[in-house]
């Protein structure tokens, strides 16, 4: 998914609830992030574009949280908890998802086989 800065973005996107884990004063995701515009999308290896500053997952601890929940290793964060993520810092969004005061984490994400999903079903059903 490529997108033009300043242009309006389609994508085919997933709700993700998170419980997060408390131990002891910590709640825990059980994933990690990488990205953000303040990075080098060069290094981004979950995307095509290496123009591409999103906020992707990379890497999800088994058995934790977000693997419960579905979240997988290259997804892109496009919301959390209705904030937009599509151009943030990695700061930004690290501090958006670890809140205190927040046992649950939403989610809009989106990964490169919803695309192609959607792709192929437009592709068997032509518009009429």
């Amino acid at each position: 998914m490529s997108f033009v800065p300043g242009q309006p973005l389609t994508a085919v996107v997933q709700r993700i609830q998170i419980q997060k884990l408390r131990q002891g004063e910590n709640l825990i995701l059980g994933f990690s992030i990488g990205g953000g515009i303040d990075q080098d999308p060069g290094q981004n290896p979950f995307s095509d574009d290496k123009t591409d500053k999103g906020i992707y997952v990379t890497r999800i601890t088994p058995g934790g949280p977000a693997n419960a929940a579905g979240l997988r290793m290259g997804d892109k964060l496009m919301q959390v908890n209705g904030w937009d993520m599509t151009m943030v810092t990695h700061d930004q969004a690290r501090k958006r998802l670890t809140k205190k005061n927040e046992d649950v984490v939403r989610l809009l994400v989106t990964r490169k086989s919803l695309e192609e999903a959607v792709k192929q079903s437009m592709g068997c059903f032509p518009r009429q």
